[in-house]
This record gives C-alpha cells, sequence and structure tokens, in this order.
C-alpha cells in the first residue's frame, strides 16, 4: 500500500453524559478538570480508546490493554520478542535500530501510528539490551470541554466481605464520580514526514478515521455506562500536499463550538460552526 502522501487534521466532538470519561489517579479518580473548571480528557486516554477500536477492527496491536489481549504475553518484551525476526535482533550482541523500527512498525498498526519506545535490559545471551524510540505520525490533543463542568459525586456501600471472617458489610463506604454533561472537543494530525519513515499508509489513515468515528463502542463500563459517552461529529481535512495548505493550528481554529445558553445540558445547546479554508475540503462525519 502506498505512504500517506498528503498531510491530514481532524477534530472530534463529543458528549459525556452522566459518566466519568477520564478519572484522574491523583484527585480520587475525580473526573479530570483543569484549574478554570473546564473538563479534559488526556491524549493518553484517547489512544487508549483507539487501539481498542483499532484492535476490534482486527488489527495487530502492541500495546494490548490487560483486559484486551489476544494473546498470553504479560509484557511487552515478551510479544516483542515473539516475532522472529525482532527476537533475532533482541538476541543479537548489537542491535540495529532502523531494522528494529521497520519490523515493529511493519508488524502493529499502533506503533507506525502513535510511535512507541522500546526500552528492554539485556539479560544473559540477549546481548546488551535495546534502546529504540520511534516517533509516530499521529498526533492528538488532550480532549476539552466546551464549557466548565458540573461534577457530581456520590457516596457508595459495599454490601459483601471481601475476605472470610471479616466483620465488614455495609460499613464498607466509597465515591463515585460524574460529569453531569460536557461537549468535549480534541484536534489531532498525522504528518507526511514521519509517516513516510514508519509507512503510515493511506488505508491506515482510513482505519483510524473510522476508529474515531466508533471511538466508544465496545467501551462501557461502570463507570462509562453504554450510550453515557457518544462522538457526535467527526471533521476530516486532507490536503493537497505533504505540508499542507494551511497550518495544523489554523485549521483547527476553522472549527468553533461554543455554548448557546448560560448553562448547556444538551448537544443542541451549543453552536457549532466551521469556517471555510480557500483549497482545503472538509469531510464531516456524524457519529454512529
Amino acid at each position: 500500500m502506498p505512504v500517506l502522501d498528503h498531510k491530514i487534521d481532524f477534530a472530534v466532538v463529543l458528549s459525556v453524559k452522566n459518566a466519568n470519561p477520564n478519572g484522574d489517579p491523583l484527585n480520587g479518580n475525580r473526573p479530570r478538570q483543569n484549574y478554570d473548571g473546564y473538563g479534559e480528557i488526556s491524549d493518553v486516554a484517547i489512544k487508549r480508546k483507539i487501539r481498542n477500536r483499532l484492535q476490534d477492527m482486527g488489527e495487530s496491536i502492541f500495546v494490548q490493554s490487560n483486559d484486551r489481549k489476544v494473546d498470553s504475553f504479560t509484557s511487552l518484551r515478551e510479544r516483542a520478542e515473539a516475532n522472529d525476526e525482532l527476537g533475532k535482533i533482541l538476541k543479537a550482541k548489537t542491535v540495529s535500530s532502523d531494522e528494529f523500527s521497520r519490523v515493529a512498525c511493519q508488524e502493529w498498526l499502533d506503533v507506525r501510528s502513535f510511535g512507541q519506545v522500546f526500552a528492554f535490559k539485556g539479560s544473559g545471551n540477549k546481548g546488551d539490551g535495546v534502546s529504540v524510540g520511534i516517533r509516530g505520525p499521529v498526533s492528538i490533543h488532550p480532549a476539552t470541554s466546551v464549557a466548565p463542568i458540573d461534577i457530581t459525586s456520590m457516596q457508595i456501600t459495599k454490601s459483601v466481605n471481601s475476605e472470610p471472617g471479616k466483620d465488614r458489610g455495609s460499613d464498607t463506604m466509597g465515591m463515585k464520580h460524574r460529569v453531569d454533561y460536557g461537549l468535549y472537543v480534541f484536534y489531532g494530525s498525522i504528518n507526511t514526514q514521519l509517516a513516510e519513515k514508519t509507512g503510515f499508509t493511506n488505508e491506515d489513515a482510513e482505519k483510524l478515521k473510522q476508529a474515531l468515528v466508533t471511538l466508544f463502542e465496545n467501551d462501557a463500563s461502570a463507570a462509562r455506562p453504554d450510550g453515557s459517552m457518544e462522538v457526535h461529529q467527526v471533521y476530516w481535512w486532507e490536503h493537497s500536499s505533504k505540508l499542507g495548505q494551511y497550518s495544523s493550528a489554523k485549521v483547527h481554529r476553522s472549527l468553533t463550538v461554543k455554548p448557546k445558553v448560560e448553562e448547556p445540558k444538551v448537544f443542541d445547546d451549543y453552536s457549532i460552526e466551521l469556517y471555510e479554508l480557500e483549497g482545503l475540503k472538509v469531510e464531516v462525519i456524524n457519529g454512529l
């Protein structure tokens, strides 16, 4: 397949209703929020969901979450060594970074999309270890809510004992947090120069676009019940050249999302305006 030969920018508008889109472990797992009260979803969390969707689509993924593993490996090193070519490189006394990168990018879609740091210590006859950094062409911003969010916290009770002989049941308490409603936007870009280095193709870009449209499919949890998070629209700009007609910042600014009321509670309480940039077409895909 031909390597991506034109720059791509994208944006995703999504909503959260009575869910915790991305808990902050340093703040009691409350939904992430900046100092101005706006909600945030980290780029790491977004990439995790994209990886999950690509994996659901049958793609080979290197960084798999434990609850989504499709193999028996318990570490990234084991997964890398299971590849015949990478296994030989790791056992060699000297490691060719270029050859290691080529094989890894060819094997795993998330590596040739987002990049990856391979840092494994040497042991026994496995050489002096490996330290290879791969820069991926797909960059993603954290998602930020359009308006400040309201967070509701509730106390929950555990009514069963975890261990036998413990006389503690319904008095064991905990906290659960949720965003009442929030509309979030995140942006991203695909760099052609880095795509040439990792072998990221036009077909890969189409798979990424499909993953964004279906971002919350098969993503339900106690914190994010089915239907509580929804992709409303994906904006996909394809430039006509490798460098692009416009900077990514200017393309991203062409999309404006603002609340129409003081306390927005539903998607219709927001206005979305898209300013046309001469010579740059945009594809607008509605969420499922």
